[in-house]
């Protein structure tokens, strides 16, 4: 199969899913990656009722231009389902889910069995729009030890996917979103005892989200290349140097 030329200046990304998913954090992860990696990014949530396991959605977009929009995305160059409600029970904000989609978008599903249907698929490959099934929730059960990083397996893939962030990225995003510096307390040894606790497990807690990530990337690199998927951006025009 011949590769797919890409010729977009911005990605535009859905995310729905649940509450108490992590599709926000994500989505923060997702920008603050590609603004590691260079490029304009930004993000936003949208939700409804605030709970768990009631519809949430949220939004990222980035490009080689300034992004000057924000609300939902309309019109997506790639929907990252997280939950599959989202689907069997229409918990999502657009029906169908894939309303909008561009052609030669891509889907990113997290699910174990296929849940489209022969008229999805038709209406899709209409628009040579491709479709990841992959285990999110699994994955981060088996790597990070709990369902809660199904989130960190989502962005890996569709970094993996898009080549577009590097994994170096990836984990200065991770880092960003949950590292925060600990001062010494200058008081009692038991404060500072109780600081580096928290401290070790904050690293732990990063180290877990990061193999979860990288294990998705790696899977999702690997199926972008299967299905002639070449890189979703042009390269990042203002890259940093990541500190190693």
């Amino acid at each position: 199969m011949t590769e797919q030329s890409f010729t977009r200046k911005r990605l535009n990304i859905r995310m729905p899913g649940l509450g108490g998913q992590g599709a926000v954090t994500a989505a923060h992860i997702i920008a603050t990656s590609a603004d590691h990696e260079g490029y304009y990014a930004v993000s936003n949530p949208f939700f409804g009722a605030e709970k768990r396991m009631a519809p949430a959605e949220s939004y990222a977009r980035i490009g080689i231009e300034p992004i000057y929009d924000r609300g939902e995305v309309v019109y997506p160059d790639i929907i990252m389902v997280f939950h599959e409600h989202v689907i069997t029970m229409g918990k999502s904000y657009t029906m169908p889910f894939y309303s909008g989609i561009k052609r030669n978008g891509v889907i990113i599903i997290n699910t174990h069995e296929d849940l489209l249907k022969k008229e999805d698929y038709d209406r899709l490959n209409a628009l040579n729009v491709k479709v990841f099934n992959f285990p999110a929730t699994k994955i981060a059960a088996e790597i990070a030890g709990t369902e809660l990083s199904t989130n960190m397996a989502m962005l890996g893939a569709l970094f993996g996917i898009t080549q577009i962030v590097s994994l170096q990225a990836i984990e200065e995003g991770i880092k960003s979103r949950f590292m925060k510096k600990f001062v010494a307390s200058g008081g009692t040894a038991s404060l500072d005892s109780a600081l580096e606790r928290k401290f070790k497990k904050k690293l732990e807690l990063i180290e877990k989200n990061l193999n979860t990530a990288k294990d998705a990337f790696e899977r999702g690199l690997a199926w972008a290349k299967e299905n002639g998927i070449s890189p979703m951006l042009p390269p990042s025009p203002n890259k940093k140097e990541v500190a190693v």
